[in-house]
């Protein structure tokens, strides 16, 4: 078997999200991986700068983030797009505007509101920001930095309608469900991500394979032909899975890798 190319999602996939731990077994399967001579790339909607805390522990050859709107192949930026300036400021005043709130994310850092929420999810996702260091100081009224990709969670305050009508000429909206969508620039996603680096690496889709859960993974699995599915997983991905595995916290990882021949 040749060399492969492995695409791991973070939150659900390689990160537990209850332990908040990558499991042993999964950083012992991609050392093994890569000293086998295949490739292993972290593809994660999160963007490069809430993303160092993972790379520490698992060994990569690069990172894919952002929904691709950011690739790094070993230490080389090999692609970045940013949310033009002046449309990021119109995005934020029509996130006040339509009643929602949520987090704008950064290659530098990531961006709330400064005044509390009223919902809860983004309270809880400011205090996992600051406790990890990826909380900007600059607020939704400062106009000095550009964003990548936003994330809007949403009440029964809020007008839905109204929001993503106003997004749509531009971003794809993804329902990550319970009320929280992650809004992308569009003709970036995880797949257009993996095309570059096989791109780049000389790599066929028949020698990738790709690891997530989440309906933002939904484009990766299409259109991979290897799509490795976690046990605990949103449904709208199934069609695509040609293996499933058991959750991350039950090594869901090792035992994919084990069975399929890339260990």
């Amino acid at each position: 078997m040749g060399r492969k190319a492995l695409f791991f999602d973070v939150d659900g996939t390689l990160f537990s999200e209850t332990l908040r731990i990558v499991p042993e077994s999964a950083k012992k399967a991609i050392i093994e991986t890569r000293k086998k001579g295949n490739l292993v790339f972290i593809n994660s909607g999160r963007v490069v700068s809430n993303l160092g805390p993972v790379m520490k522990l698992v060994e990569s050859d690069g990172c894919l983030c952002g929904c691709g709107t950011y690739v790094r192949i070993g230490e080389e930026e090999v692609y970045c797009h940013r949310i033009p300036h002046d449309r990021g400021i119109q995005v934020k005043k029509a996130i006040i505007r339509y009643d929602f709130d949520g987090v704008l994310e950064g290659i530098e850092n990531c961006y709330f509101q400064k005044a509390e929420s009223r919902i809860p999810k983004v309270r809880e996702l400011k205090g996992y920001m600051k406790e990890g260091g990826h909380l900007s100081p600059y607020g939704w009224d400062d106009d000095c930095y550009e964003f990548d990709k936003f994330c809007v969670v949403a009440d029964d305050r809020s007008d839905r309608e109204g929001l993503f009508a106003f997004l749509e000429p531009d971003f794809q909206v993804i329902d990550r469900g319970d009320d929280f969508y992650e809004c992308v620039p569009k003709g970036h996603t995880k797949a257009t991500a993996i095309e570059l680096v096989l791109n780049r690496l000389g790599m066929g889709l028949d020698d990738a394979w790709v690891f997530g859960d989440s309906s933002n993974d939904l484009d990766m699995f299409r259109y991979a032909r290897n799509a490795v599915l976690m046990g605990k997983h949103d449904k709208v991905l199934e069609p695509y899975a040609t293996f499933v595995t058991s959750t991350v916290e039950e090594d869901g990882i090792e035992y994919a890798m084990k069975n399929l021949g890339l260990l």
